[in-house]
């Protein structure tokens, strides 16, 4: 069942997330929903880790990784859209030839990471200012990963900041890499792959390595949601 909080057709999703190693579900967060969740990038206390993006290398801008417990409306939409998403994780290890299979619910999931001495939350709340950007990139943290993950847009993308597009990169083998732009809108929510994907070729399916980053911002400020469905190591 889908989460009260958020409108997704899952079909639809689904259906793009084969075809495409993405999937855009537009207005599936209401404006006071974005609202509420920009708002927490200011609160005093309820993260883990901030991070400063140029001190890295990963850009230029400022994250910060939530920490138990999560935020009521992080938490229950990270709970309600895994169990959507664990059945194209399976089916695109099946198709690759890979033992990995995924657990029903992301409960299931938390115990693997667990075991698996990955303990630390990964939902993070992104803020870019004017000439912030990202470095294309994986959220992996760990030997045990999730093929899938997503970012919520909390911003009105040409009203709130110009710039800013969220970029993935495809990369086949003995081929270019290809880039797709995307521009969602305040509210949307992105779905996409974490590290690679299966592509149906003319011998079967082959694995094609996936990264994603953030365009640079020209002006305003730029903030969304992102929930990596794993843990990290502690």
């Amino acid at each position: 069942m889908a989460a009260p909080d958020i409108r997704v057709d899952w079909a639809a999703a689904t259906e793009h997330l084969h075809a495409d190693g993405y999937a855009v579900a537009p207005g599936a967060l209401t404006p006071a929903q974005c609202d509420a969740l920009r708002a927490l990038y200011d609160a005093p206390a309820g993260f883990r880790k901030t991070v400063v993006m140029e001190r890295h290398r990963f850009g230029r801008g400022e994250y910060k990784y939530f920490a138990y417990p999560l935020p009521p409306l992080v938490q229950r939409i990270r709970t309600a859209v895994y169990p959507h998403l664990a059945p194209v994780a399976n089916a695109w290890m099946e198709a690759l030839g890979r033992d990995e299979r995924y657990p029903g619910t992301h409960t299931e999931l938390l115990a693997a990471c667990h075991a698996a001495e990955q303990r630390l939350p990964t939902a993070l709340i992104l803020r870019y200012g004017p000439g912030g950007y990202n470095t294309l990139h994986q959220d992996l943290y760990g030997a045990l990963f999730f093929p899938i993950q997503l970012v919520l847009f909390l911003d009105q993308a040409g009203v709130d900041h110009e710039g800013g597009e969220f970029v993935l990169t495809e990369q086949v083998p003995r081929a270019q890499s290809r880039a797709i732009v995307l521009r969602p809108d305040r509210g949307d929510m992105l779905l996409f792959t974490t590290a690679f994907r299966p592509v149906k070729g003319v011998r079967g399916h082959y694995r094609a390595a996936m990264r994603h980053g953030v365009s640079r911002v020209h002006s305003g400020r730029r903030h969304t949601l992102g929930i990596i469905f794993h843990e990290a190591v502690s």
